[in-house]
């Protein structure tokens, strides 16, 4: 029985670990062929042998025009295109607006609006030149829909994510590229874990399925929209959030 990615080229943002790696591993056992880009080289190289034979591990910063256009040529010089890009990298530096200063508002744009924008201008780019045909998934957050205390930086992003998931919907949808965001609720990571333990607490009793989610219960969702099982399915937000939006 063949993979639901069976021969697809996959680049994930953000997979050294948390949802990315998780995200990796996922697509690599259903076939694709994995590039695991990160900051962390070391983390994406153990991802990338995680992921198998085949795959390849870049470090890139996402905020970086001349980093991203090299690490993406790179792979198409690896692997002839790209079929499947997520935008996963992210970053958090929780403070109270009275509070932020301005380059806690400047890095958490960079790496997670801004990083979104140049991989994903530059990904297109390839999928359109080549006539391939391909998907882009975004990563928002369930915060975009309801805000949460401290983050006007992080919220501003994932709300940001969802407005340009819908206009590459719009732009790419007749040159065969179809792009959708998943909005994650609270997940178990190192971003998570480094939250005091009462507001998590609070967070998995407000969710009705009344627990946190884990990496790989993204890591399927974006399966299920990279796949061709989601192939007329585009410009959507998934919320995959143990229901929170509805319990909050």
């Amino acid at each position: 029985m063949t993979g639901r990615l069976d021969g697809k080229v996959a680049l994930i943002t953000g997979a050294a670990k948390g949802i990315g790696r998780a995200t990796a591993e996922l697509f690599a056992r259903e076939g694709a062929k994995v590039v695991a880009l990160d900051r962390d080289e070391a983390g994406a190289h153990a991802t990338a042998a995680a992921c198998g034979a085949g795959s390849l591990a870049l470090s890139c910063n996402v905020a970086d025009k001349a980093d991203v256009e090299k690490a993406v040529l790179r792979v198409v010089e690896a692997f002839g295109r790209v079929d499947v890009l997520v935008n996963n990298a992210g970053i958090t530096r929780d403070i109270s607006l009275l509070k932020m200063e301005e380059n806690q508002w400047d890095d958490v744009i960079d790496v997670n609006l801004k990083g979104v924008f140049l991989m994903g201008q530059a990904v297109a780019r390839v999928m359109v030149q080549k006539a391939t045909g391909g998907v882009i998934l975004n990563a928002s957050s369930v915060v975009a829909t309801y805000g949460n205390f401290g983050q006007s930086n992080y919220v501003a992003t994932k709300t940001g994510v969802i407005g340009l998931t819908k206009v590459w919907a719009r732009e790419l949808g007749r040159k065969g590229v179809r792009v959708n965001a998943v909005a994650p609720g609270f997940i178990k990571t190192d971003m998570t874990a480094a939250m005091p333990a009462d507001i998590l607490s609070t967070m998995q009793q407000r969710t009705p399925m009344n627990r946190l989610g884990e990496p790989v219960d993204i890591a399927r969702a974006y399966l299920f929209l990279a796949s061709d099982e989601a192939s007329f399915i585009t410009g959507q937000v998934l919320g995959v959030d143990g229901g929170l939006v509805m319990g909050t």
